[in-house]
This record gives structure tokens, sequence and C-alpha cells, in this order.
């Protein structure tokens, strides 16, 4: 299997679809991945707030029914299987995109794999901030929606870019995984190529620039975080 890999026949057909597929590949994969976070992140962001807030001792406490729901309906859709959910997300995605093949519509199932996982993110992220910072902020009169906005999440930002930057690299896994129903980019190409016609050599290339979007996404992300660390100002 693998001693076939790196011969020159093998190269001379990885480069051919380098030149026709790899671009578009590269294009399709780069921007599933940053549309579907942002959606995520849309409808996540939200609900990890209401998560924290909404908790007892809260600033905006949530009945114990409706607080409960959200964390069911969260962990429900976190336990499914990404492969499975893709398939439960036909239906949605063909009332919202008109089709179940293709890129775009490879974004349905990507945001509703990962908004829950960044609603927990969130969650972890504004749970860090200093409890008697928004102590201080309830005793000087300001109201909830103030205290969210002008307190918790500004003073979690460093936090939450890290864990969206975390959240970023995992759509990223799962639209390479998108490719098995017919999702475009680098995941379609490898298993188009490299696992249904065996050249594997272009399955490993795809690969390689998955690993290499994953290391410009942390690293952009890891240094906007730290650059907006009012911590690390501070020394």
């Amino acid at each position: 299997m693998y001693d076939k890999i790196f011969t020159p026949e093998a190269w001379q057909q990885a480069w051919e679809v380098v030149q026709s597929e790899f671009l578009m590949g590269l294009w399709e994969t780069f921007y599933v991945t940053v549309v579907a976070t942002f959606f995520a992140v849309v409808l996540g962001l939200p609900l990890g707030i209401l998560l924290v807030v909404g908790d007892k001792g809260g600033v905006l406490p949530l009945p114990k029914a409706v607080l409960s729901t959200l964390n069911i309906v969260i962990n429900l859709l976190r336990s499914v299987p990404f492969l499975i959910l893709m398939i439960m997300a036909f239906p949605l995605a063909r009332l919202i995109v008109g089709t179940t093949i293709g890129t775009v519509a490879s974004i349905v199932p990507l945001v509703i794999a990962a908004f829950p996982f960044v609603a927990r993110l969130v969650e972890s992220s504004l749970r860090e901030v200093n409890p008697n910072i928004i102590e201080a902020a309830q005793s000087m009169g300001a109201s909830p929606f103030q205290i969210i906005t002008k307190v918790m999440i500004p003073e979690s930002i460093p936090s939450l870019i890290s864990n969206i930057t975390i959240a970023l690299t995992t759509v990223l896994g799962y639209s390479a995984m998108s490719g098995i129903i017919g999702g475009g980019g680098l995941g379609k190409i490898a298993i188009n190529y490299g696992y249904y016609r065996y050249k594997y050599l272009i399955m490993l290339l795809a690969v390689v620039l998955l690993v290499i979007l994953v290391q410009i996404f942390q690293s952009v992300g890891t240094r906007l975080a730290t650059k907006l660390d009012k911590r690390l100002k501070n020394r």
C-alpha cells in the first residue's frame, strides 16, 4: 500500500491534481471553516452567556427548568457523532440551501455540530471572570445587560479568542470529514483521490495542507489573544 506512494508516476498524478483541484479545494475549506465558525459563534455566544448569567447566583437567574433544558439540548447535540449528524441534517440543509451536496450545504451540519461546542467554550471563558469585578459593577448599580456587555465579555476577550480559535480548528477537522457526503474542499479531494482511487500521495498532500491551515489559524488566534490580554500589558 505505502511502497508506491512516492513513485515518479504517483508524483506526476499528484501534480496534475494539485494544479487542477488543490487551489479551489483550499479556498473551499477556508471559506466553509470561517463561515461555519462565524454562524456557530453567532448561535453559541448568547447560549454560553445564558448558561453563566442564568445560573443560580448569576446576574440574571433563569428558571431551573429553562437552564436544564438548555444544558440537555447542548449536551445532546455535542454527543452525536459528526458523521451521523451530517446525515440527520440533510432535511434542514435542503430546506435552507436547496441541496444536501456541495460546499454550501456542508455549512449547515458544521454549524449544528459546532455551536454547542462554542457555547461550552464561551461558558468556560465567562466563568473565568473575577467575581469581585462583577460584584463591584453590581454595587454601582449596573444592569445585567451592562454587566454582560461592559464587564464579563470585555474581561474574557483573550480567553474567548483562544477558545474560538479552538472551535475554528475543530470545524476545520469536521469540514474534512464532510467530503464523505459530497462536501467540497480538501476533504473531498483526499477522499475522492486518496481513498476511492488509492492515490495516497494526494491524500497525504491534502492532509499536509490541512495541518498548515490549522497552524495558521492557531498562530493568528494565539497572537491576537496575547495582544488583547490586559494582564500581560500590565506586567
